[in-house]
């Protein structure tokens, strides 16, 4: 099973808020995750990430490979 952390849609139509979730790569996009870990709003100006850096920290020293556009965000907020 491969583990990823990635973006998962939530929010208003024209106005989506991720969750940063870790999920089975092969669920859907908005299907069933193994764990939430932070959320990003890019609404807001400027754009919202919070993000639990132990979990994710965790995660990846357990596997589990971050998306591209996540991990941009965990640089942002200064995780890796």
């Amino acid at each position: 099973m491969a583990v990823k952390i990635r973006l998962k849609r939530m929010g208003q139509k024209k106005r989506p808020i991720y969750r940063i979730v870790v999920a089975d790569s092969r669920s859907p996009r908005d299907g069933r995750n193994i764990e939430e870990i932070g959320t990003y709003d890019p609404n807001q100006e400027p754009a919202e990430v919070t993000v639990d850096a132990d979990a994710a920290k965790k995660w990846i020293a357990n596997g589990a490979k971050p998306t591209e556009t996540v991990a941009r965000l965990f640089k942002q907020a200064g995780v890796q």
